[in-house]
């Protein structure tokens, strides 16, 4: 009788303890998956955030894939994964992960400024599916009274095109100027202001904040002009330089006409 009360007193104390080692493995595995959570929260965060850098910096689709999971292989047998190595493979993960996000952020922000900067210089045409009539420097004058200086750009429009800031800025002038009909000006401000001349009409007005690709005006033919066109031009801190080097890659479309 001794013997068997003393058998089942053994048998309650041991599963009194495996009861306490399933709680205390329990605890653990619920910490472990706590962790996991937190390391997919900052991988989803970082997938995010390399999705924006590869769309702000414009890389091609495909050279970055923030969804798939890269290959891996193994030849040698696999063994059991002690706990500190798994807590230890866990804590170099997450130290990577905030290394990785500090780097990508430090990006974002420079990627950000470039762009900022960008949207500030005269980088884009003035009109939608156009092309140039008439470049930049010394001409025949389309007035037949011999060589004159062209101080800008012509791109072929038809009357009440939009005609659109190629950056950022402030308007500065918004009237009519002798020889360019109905103006806009638009000061950029960090040394550029460009100039859309000939236009039907005038969309905005001097104070105003304009985007890049906003329609400053309507095309037309006003002032000294001999058909409808956009008449741009750009200076640079208080000079006129040629447009084209501003223009996209350079390569805008051209065509032998002049209209003024």
């Amino acid at each position: 009788m001794a013997n068997a009360q003393h058998t089942a007193s053994r048998l309650v104390s041991q599963e009194q303890e495996l009861e306490k080692v399933r709680r205390e493995s329990q605890q653990e595995i619920n910490a472990l998956a706590a962790r996991l959570g937190e390391l997919q929260a900052q991988a989803n965060r970082l997938n995010a955030l390399g999705e924006r850098l590869t769309e702000a910096g414009q890389l091609e689709d495909g050279e970055f894939d923030f969804h798939g999971t890269p290959g891996q292989g193994g030849a040698g047998p696999a063994k059991d994964m002690p706990r500190s190595e798994l807590i230890a493979g866990l804590d170099e993960v997450q130290q990577q992960f905030e290394v990785s996000g500090r780097q990508l952020g430090v990006m974002e922000s420079l990627l950000f400024d470039r762009q900022l900067e960008n949207n500030t210089l005269p980088v884009r045409s003035p009109v939608r599916r156009s092309y140039i009539t008439s470049g930049f420097g010394y001409r025949a004058d389309p007035f037949g009274r011999g060589r004159a200086m062209h101080k800008g750009i012509d791109f072929d429009a038809n009357v009440g095109d939009a005609v659109m800031s190629v950056a950022d800025g402030v308007v500065s002038f918004s009237g009519v100027r002798s020889g360019y009909g109905n103006t806009i000006e638009v000061d950029h401000g960090n040394g550029y202001v460009t100039r859309y001349a000939h236009n039907s009409r005038l969309s905005v007005k001097v104070g105003d904040l304009v985007r890049a690709g906003e329609q400053v005006a309507k095309a037309g033919s006003t002032g000294r002009s001999t058909g409808a066109h956009v008449h741009f031009e750009v200076w640079e801190d208080g000079k006129v330089v040629n447009p084209r080097k501003f223009l996209a890659d350079g390569r805008a479309p051209v065509a032998k006409r002049s209209r003024g």
